[in-house]
Parts: C-alpha cells; structure tokens; sequence
C-alpha cells in the first residue's frame, strides 16, 4: 500500500510545476507543494540507488546516490549566485556538509532499528578525512575574508587554484576507494529476477534528479516570502532550510534504505555525499561562477568551518569501532540541532 502511494504520489511534480507556471500559485502554496513533491522523489532515488547497488555494491550505490542527489543542489547554487547571493551559495554548502555528516547519518542509525549494524569503517573515515581536508583548504580564502569584502574579486581568483586542488584530491581518492569497492563486491554479486536491471535504474536517477531539481529550484523561489514571513535570517534560512531541502532526495534515501536494513549503503550515501559537496560540489561551482558578472569565492564564515570540520571529526569518533547503536543516532541528530540553534543565533553576515 505504502508503494502505491509513493508511487502515485510522483504527480505532485508536475502539479507544483503547473501551479506556479500555469496558474501562477501563491508563494505558501508552492512552498507546501514543493516540499510535498519532494517526498516521493526521494523514495524514488533511494529505490533506483538501492537497485543499481545490487549490480555495483554499497560504495558505489553510495557514491551514485551522492552524485545524482546533489546535482539540483548544484543547481541551486548556480541559480543562487547568477542571483548575486554568495552568502546564500556558501550557506547552503556548509550547511548541506553539516546536515548530511550528522543529520543524515543519525537519521538513518535509528531509522536502522534498535539492533546493531556493522560500518565500513575504512571508507568512512576517507570520506570524513576529506571534509577535513576541504576545510583546511577553505582557510586560504576564508583567513583573507575576514578583514574587507570578503567577495572581492581578489578572492575569487585566489579560489581558483584551491578549487582545482580540491577537485584533483577528490577525483584521485574516489578513483581508489571505488576500485576497492569494485574488487570487494566482485564475486558476491548475485542476480536478481525481480531487480531493475542497471540501465533501468540509472534512468530512473537521472529522471528522479532532473525532476528534483525542476522542484527544489520551485521550493527555493518561494523561500524567500516564507523567510520574511518566518522572520528568519537569509544566513539561517541557506544553511539549514535550503541545505536540507536541496538534499531532501538523498536525505530521504538513505533513510529509506536504513529502514531496509542495509546500512551500509545508508552510512554511505550521507558521509560520501558531505566530501563529495566539500571536494566536488563547492570547487566546481567556483570555476562555473566565472560566467557570471561576479564570481565567487570560497570565503566561508569561522562558524561554517567551524561546524563542517567539528562534524567530521565527531563522526570520526563516533563510528571508530564500525559499530553502528541506535542512541549514537540520536546524538547525532541532537547535535545538529544544537548547531542549527547556532546557525539561527549567528544571524546574516
């Protein structure tokens, strides 16, 4: 019954595209619907990632679930800073490392169910090393903004080499580790009659990514009058409400895969999906913002690099042993939100 509903509830998509194209729908409204659509979309993508690891193992679904979540937040960003919000873009980027590393994660942990579940330990701490290193290679812009404009051209040229650094270190490490996942998965594979064949279920991502970025692009129009409603600064509203809506399919994935049993994918997909935003993500919206008048630069806040940096290293502790514990989940997700009540008492730049 679930999955008839899920699957019927897919028109939400096109409804929220006609009610804001065609009918030219209150703001609260396409918000509502927007977020609605959401939901659906990310079962859709968890479902399509869940099948195509059954051809490719945990690390690899992780890694295309990442990749194929956080292409509309990539799109966002690109919309945000043709729009001359550079604060917003940076937010959104943090917050989206922060939400996925401790967010995400603790979700899923209990989502998994009271029994412990085994880690792939050493593919996590990669990935958490990697946020780390992306924030250390942030300071190199971000030390410079604290005193002037800190979107002066200038720094935007200066994030020119440590976004390709970034993006070198991430191509080179995600070459390794998915070749490992590769070699462990092969000879377990098994064939599955009832299983989406691969290309099935990469065309079901891909349609899944396209329409989730056409919706997030829709729920993030109509923030802005849900912000000045809220009464909510544009610092507080990019790195937690957008963060995690521009995520909401991955979020939800990983989610419902944790529910399945499969954690393993589930850690996957959140902590894979923080380096691939602080490694991939945030590099390459850098050197895609030069084709707009005013590019940007990675002159993130002591309190973005603070939080992304202090969520990987917590995590790292947390799951150091490769067991995963129902209460660790709930640590995590109360972290968070300790952070967000920080993001919202920071207020606007």
């Amino acid at each position: 019954m679930a999955r008839t509903i899920l699957w019927g509830s897919l028109v939400l998509a096109p409804v929220a595209l006609a009610a804001r194209f065609a009918f030219h729908a209150d703001d609260t409204v396409l918000f509502l619907l927007a977020a609605a659509a959401l939901v659906p979309l990310a079962w859709l993508i968890g479902e399509a990632t869940e099948h195509a690891a059954e051809h490719t193992g945990a690390g690899v679904g992780g890694f295309l679930n990442a990749s194929f979540g956080n292409a509309p937040e990539l799109i966002i960003a690109l919309f945000a800073v043709g729009n001359g919000l550079p604060d917003v873009v940076r937010g959104s980027l943090a917050g989206s490392v922060v939400s996925n590393i401790l967010l995400v994660l603790g979700v899923a942990l209990i989502a998994h169910g009271p029994r412990e579940g085994r880690l792939d330990r050493r593919s996590l701490g990669l990935q958490l090393g990697l946020v780390v290193l992306g924030v250390l290679a942030f300071l190199v812009t971000a030390i410079p903004a604290l005193h002037g404009n800190p979107d002066r051209r200038s720094l935007a040229v200066l994030s020119i080499p440590v976004a390709i650094g970034l993006l070198l270190v991430y191509v080179v490490m995600t070459r390794r580790n998915l070749r490992r996942h590769r070699q462990a998965h092969a000879g377990t594979a098994t064939k599955s009659g009832t299983g989406w064949t691969l290309p099935v279920s990469l065309g079901a991502l891909a349609a899944a990514t396209v329409l989730t970025a056409l919706i997030s692009e829709l729920l993030v129009h109509s923030l802005e009058s849900f912000a000045h409603t809220a009464n909510l600064s544009e610092f507080f509203i990019a790195a937690v409400i957008v963060a995690i809506v521009g995520n909401a399919a991955e979020h939800g994935g990983a989610v419902v895969i944790a529910r399945r049993g499969k954690l393993k994918l589930a850690t996957e997909i959140a902590i894979s999906s923080s380096a691939q935003v602080a490694l991939f993500v945030a590099p390459a919206i850098v050197l895609l913002s030069f084709l707009f008048a005013h590019p940007l630069p990675l002159s993130f806040r002591p309190i973005e690099l603070a939080t992304m940096g202090g969520a990987a290293l917590f995590v790292a502790i947390v799951i150091r042993d490769g067991v995963s514990k129902r209460w660790e989940g709930w640590m995590l997700v109360g972290v968070y939100a300790a952070v967000a009540a920080a993001f919202l008492a920071a207020g606007d730049r």
